[in-house]
């Protein structure tokens, strides 16, 4: 994910808001709770960098068994 475009949706549960961070190229969405009072730009970035993690992270191998 060099740049590319990022849907956010904004659900407020309670005390706490669910962020949805989906990539557009890919579909691939994660997800994160926060704090209803933190600002609209913070919760962003913290959807923002679990889905720049996500998409980052490639498949782990399964170690070679020598028996």
């Amino acid at each position: 994910m060099a740049d590319g475009e990022v849907y956010f949706e904004f659900v407020q549960v309670g005390q706490q808001m669910r962020v949805a961070a989906i990539d557009a190229a890919t579909g691939i969405e994660v997800i994160v709770i926060t704090p209803v009072i933190a600002t609209k730009y913070h919760m962003q970035q913290m959807a923002l960098a679990k889905l720049r993690k996500k998409l980052g992270a490639t498949p782990q191998e399964e170690p070679r068994r020598l028996f």
